[in-house]
């Protein structure tokens, strides 16, 4: 079946026929009058700002952008307010009673986010997911001033729903468009301007309680983050639909032309009867939120004041764009992706024993019941000792960008169909926060501090040895395109490459 598609000819955008053995070949000037993509040519013809080349809008690299701004301004502030421990609160029971009721409908709606996201699209399932974050933060506001527990509770289950939409469509989208030979590096581009957020979003309650060393933040911290992920909502409008995406070879995302709601409920069910061996890396998943309370609340909160906690979050979450840009630069390296793979888990197994060996010697020294004394005076920057934790801290926030990395490029590496991705996201972000739910509530129940670590550093552990047979036997150095087609309405005509240049930003190596 034919289809025509955007290209670049000669400096003017034109449209070529995407079957080049089709009758009746021909170049259309898409500029020319009446054309049905003169509307559109726009998307497809990239800038130049003085020695700056800007990708055309409706390109990976772009679209990947946006998707990255968004969660910079939503998931990036909601990652600032929770790494303070508590929401910003001085007790840690209504934020985790709060992130019990997100996380639980979370890996409810997550798990199906896949079909919701690709039924409804991209652009709506982004701003719903938006909104969510918007109510969550104005929840605390309010009970900085009534103490009312039940409207963050609330709001807590609400974003479970959006944030279920949101990261599923941000992570097919993440996944699916950029070409094999660069997954890794736009998965490190959007994780570093991801944590940008958090990183900048952990400046604003640094900067008004910087000469403070009480336990709680002020309104205009939460009034700031509620102004930012209201933006981050509208910007997702910004987006073009996936149908309108194409590479710099003039390939197309691989979807489903026609979804509905049957289609995609199949689709989802298709997704784990074809595809059976993901279960594998269903721990991984699970592990890959597990570990955040512990860090945020039983290390941050209980050991910290709240200026040293949010130093303690700019330094987190800049570690997770050092270790986004180094593991997702590796994971593109010139060597077969089947040996990258392997290497990938080998570095992974390897830190895990390195940091959450260190972070073993650091949990020794205290107990809950230890830092819940009346009386008991948290550590500042200003304390002799505080150094080693500083580190130890960072090397969490650098290990998590890894686990991410690897785990989003192992999914990528398995298929290239954006249909399936968006389930395997939907997988991802359930399973994750299924996790979350449950760490969440443990810490909730107060368990022993020295329990909930054990449990981190174990499930991390098991989860790369239970994964290790898809990594061995199921990543390969690349996936036919003919093996992508078959979950989905598309001609390999319509979505194959059908230009021989290569824009910036997406070269092959």
């Amino acid at each position: 079946m034919a289809t025509t598609l955007a290209t670049e000819k000669g400096g003017a955008f034109a449209t070529t026929n995407a079957n080049p053995h089709s009758p009746g070949d021909h170049v259309h000037d898409a500029g020319e009058a009446g054309h049905p993509l003169a509307k559109r040519a726009w998307m497809y013809r990239p800038h130049r700002i003085g020695p700056i080349k800007i990708p055309a809008y409706a390109s990976p690299p772009f679209q990947l952008g946006l998707v990255a701004f968004v969660c910079f301004l939503c998931p990036g502030m909601f990652n600032a307010v929770n790494g303070l421990g508590g929401g910003g609160q001085f007790s840690a029971t209504t934020s985790n009673n709060s992130n019990v009721a997100l996380y639980s409908t979370f890996s409810v709606v997550g798990f199906f986010a896949g079909t919701f996201a690709n039924r409804m699209g991209i652009k709506l399932t982004l701003s719903l997911g938006g909104i969510g974050y918007f109510v969550y933060i104005a929840s605390y506001l309010s009970y900085n001033h009534n103490q009312n527990a039940g409207f963050p509770i609330f709001a807590g289950a609400l974003l479970g729903v959006c944030a279920g939409l949101l990261w599923c469509a941000q992570g097919a989208i993440m996944m699916s468009y950029p070409p094999e030979a660069s997954k890794g590096r736009y998965i490190s581009w959007f994780w570093m301007i991801f944590n940008l957020g958090a990183v900048l979003g952990s400046l604003i309650p640094l900067g008004q309680n910087i000469n403070s060393s009480s336990g709680t933040v002020n309104d205009g911290t939460y009034i700031g983050f509620m102004v930012l992920t209201f933006l981050g909502a509208a910007v997702a409008w910004c987006l073009v639909d996936a149908r309108h995406v194409q590479r710099a070879d003039g390939s197309h995302v691989v979807l489903m032309k026609h979804p509905t709601w049957q289609s995609e409920f199949i689709g989802l069910y298709e997704t784990l009867k074809m595809d059976t061996w993901v279960i594998f890396l269903f721990p991984m998943f699970l592990a890959s939120n597990w570990f955040y309370t512990y860090q945020f609340n039983d290390v941050n909160l209980a050991k910290f004041n709240v200026r040293t906690r949010a130093l303690n979050g700019v330094l987190y979450w800049s570690s997770q764009i050092l270790g986004a840009y180094c593991f997702g630069y590796a994971l593109d390296s010139r060597v077969r992706r089947s040996i990258r793979a392997k290497g990938a888990w080998a570095a992974l197994f390897v830190i895990t024993m390195a940091i959450w060996g260190g972070g073993y010697a650091w949990q020794k020294q205290y107990t809950r019941p230890e830092v819940s004394a009346k009386g008991y005076v948290k550590m500042d920057w200003t304390t002799s000792g505080y150094v080693g934790p500083m580190f130890l801290y960072m090397f969490y926030g650098f290990f998590d960008a890894a686990w991410q990395t690897c785990v989003y490029w192992f999914m990528g590496a398995l298929t290239n169909n954006g249909r399936k991705l968006a389930n395997f996201a939907g997988f991802y972000k359930g399973i994750q926060s299924a996790g979350a739910a449950i760490m969440f509530r443990i810490d909730a129940l107060e368990a022993p501090y020295m329990n909930e670590f054990a449990s981190c550093w174990g499930l991390l552990a098991g989860s790369l040895l239970i994964a290790l047979p898809v990594i061995l036997m199921k990543v390969r150095d690349t996936v036919p395109l003919e093996e992508d087609i078959k979950f989905s309405d598309e001609t390999i005509e319509e979505v194959m490459p059908t230009l021989s240049h290569e824009a910036d930003g997406e070269k092959a190596h």
